[in-house]
């Protein structure tokens, strides 16, 4: 064996490879990017339909460009419950389709301009101001990548067919039989399993194909095998995860084994399906050689291999369809429910979403919108509170536990958000989540005072004291209308309206005026000799509360109407 000719082998393979896996990357998150909101509409709008939720999969991974991302986010989102395993079913089968329009792109015969799209697409990168031409141009660019690696890996190949010890090697490899077929799958299983991108093996297959070192056939069944292999990424997720979670994985590993193990018993006939199909498509038959500077090579090849990847995948999701009850039953046979709630924590937030940055703001934004909502809650339970003759302690230990609960999913949330932060994000989601991680510590702060506001109650009740009548109805009043102020910026933080901070306005100068009123009755009040030093302390010290609560709330106005 020339050793020459395998280091050149070695070398070109390598960074071909190399190109072709940044560019895919480059490509998902220009494509995320770009589609951020649009990603996240699809995703909101998935329901129990299963042709819906596979048609979402379908939309998600063409934009993700990945299918172990979209099945991982899944994973992930099933894991916080915020999806049901009857969705994420759905998603996954749309996901495996999804993942082969990966092959049609490479079809597409425009490998020898890869590498000025390439060069092109870089110049807009680094020299455009707009973030948005800046992620166009960041997909086009991975896209130059993608195919500029691949020429890379049909030159790599070119050198096995020049290498008769290479090429014996390959012919170990033929899908001419029925264990011939499960070879050359289990082949493309580990490959794809050590690459851990499907994308990736199924550009070296296209190459070698190409090349013509193996026959369409066993480039057909490697593809088989690459379905299988490219599970492993959400099964390796679902460990430690909840017991939906690790459901959804496992079906996603069902769902391919049982398409892979049907497809070879009627493989040979497969083969002659798509050969028969792709006969209204191109000129000649699959293996029909051409002769290109001096080399043979086999482009049919390429529309013969995608259309492989899409038909089966298509097929396997529609003969899943009537059988997806008994699968979630089977679903339910392998993975028992546990007899306990499954609640790793606080907030419906997985690391697994941050794969998804668009998503992944999403998700922190709805757990922010819970805060707000929990603070509005608090409100309403001190407004009872402070009217009682006998304090409800049932009701005030609730009102203590959820200033415990926002002080934890705080916490949560600015962890996931500084994960997301320490990724590659657009300039548009960094700066979301910088909002994010204000106004979360701004609500947290909210809960603080409320929660320090029934103590000062309880404080004088303890001590035989009380607010006078006129400090009570003046409290009672203000607390309504800080209820009143806070559920506006709510509803402003939940319809993102960035007009939020002058709607509120008026409210918030109404407030500000009336904390000033009962802070100057109450020092009239104290000429008169009739309070107790106690209840004229605890009854500053609410107003100041109540004062820094609205503070507070107009921060997030703040925060949710984009000013620093």
């Amino acid at each position: 064996m020339d050793l020459s000719a395998l280091v050149q082998l070695i070398c070109e393979l390598v960074g071909g490879l190399g190109l072709f896996l940044l560019g895919m990357k480059n490509m998902s998150e220009g494509m995320q990017a770009v589609a951020g909101s649009s990603l996240r509409r699809i995703i909101n709008a998935v329901t129990n339909h299963q042709i819906l939720a596979t048609l979402c999969g379908v939309m998600v991974t063409c934009v993700v460009q990945s299918s172990s991302i979209t099945t991982v986010m899944v994973v992930g989102l099933v894991n916080s419950g915020v999806m049901q395993l009857s969705q994420a079913i759905g998603i996954i089968m749309g996901a495996n389709i999804g993942t082969t329009i990966t092959g049609w792109i490479l079809v597409l015969k425009i490998g020898k301009y890869g590498l000025p799209l390439l060069g092109g697409s870089a110049f807009v990168y680094l020299f455009s101001k707009g973030d948005r031409w800046r992620y166009w141009a960041m997909s086009a660019m991975g896209i130059g990548m993608i195919f500029f690696g691949l020429e890379l890996m049909k030159d790599a190949c070119a050198i096995i067919k020049e290498t008769p010890d290479f090429e014996d090697w390959f012919q170990l490899f033929r899908a001419d039989s029925y264990w011939g077929v499960l070879k050359c799958a289990l082949v493309g299983c580990v490959l794809t399993t050590l690459v851990q991108s499907s994308s990736a093996t199924l550009g070296i297959t296209i190459s070698l194909a190409y090349q013509g070192v193996i026959p369409y056939e066993t480039a057909a069944a490697l593809v088989l095998g690459e379905n299988i292999g490219t599970t492993i990424t959400a099964f390796l997720a679902s460990l430690g995860a909840t017991t939906n979670a690790r459901r959804a994985a496992y079906f996603h590993v069902i769902f391919n084994l049982v398409g892979v193990f049907w497809i070879t018993l009627v493989f040979a006939w497969y083969i002659e399906l798509i050969d028969w199909i792709l006969s209204f498509m191109i000129e000649g038959d699959i293996s029909k050689a051409v002769i290109d500077k001096g080399s043979t090579t086999y482009p049919n090849t390429l529309p013969a291999i995608a259309a492989t990847h899409s038909i089966f995948n298509i097929a396997n999701t529609l003969i899943f369809f009537p059988f997806l009850p008994w699968f979630v039953r089977l679903l339910n046979w392998l993975v028992p429910s546990k007899d306990f709630k499954e609640k790793p924590q606080l907030t419906d937030l997985d690391v697994r979403i941050l794969e998804t940055p668009a998503l992944a703001i999403e998700q922190s934004r709805k757990e922010i919108e819970k805060m707000g909502n929990g603070c509005e809650k608090m409100l309403d339970w001190l407004n009872e509170l402070l009217q009682q003759d006998e304090p409800d302690h049932s009701l005030a230990d609730r009102l203590k536990r959820r200033e415990q609960v926002l002080d934890s999913m705080q916490d949560e949330i600015a962890e996931f958000v500084t994960k997301l932060l320490a990724g590659n994000v657009p300039h548009s989601a960094a700066d979301d989540a910088r909002r994010q991680l204000r106004m979360a510590d701004e609500y947290e702060s909210i809960s603080d005072y409320i929660a320090n506001l029934d103590k000062f109650d309880h404080k004088l009740r303890r001590d035989g004291h009380r607010f006078t009548p006129d400090q009570q109805k003046g409290l009672v009043q203000l607390n309504r209308q800080m209820a009143e102020y806070l559920k506006e910026i709510n509803l402003g933080l939940a319809q993102d309206n960035r007009s939020v901070l002058t709607q509120t306005t008026a409210s918030s100068d109404r407030l500000k005026k009336q904390i000033k009123q009962l802070r100057r009755k109450h020092l009239d009040d104290l000429s008169a000799g009739s309070i107790a030093p106690q209840v004229s302390v605890a009854y500053l010290a609410a107003l100041n509360a109540y004062s820094r609560v609205r503070d507070h709330s107009r921060n997030i106005a703040e925060a949710i109407s984009g000013e620093k």
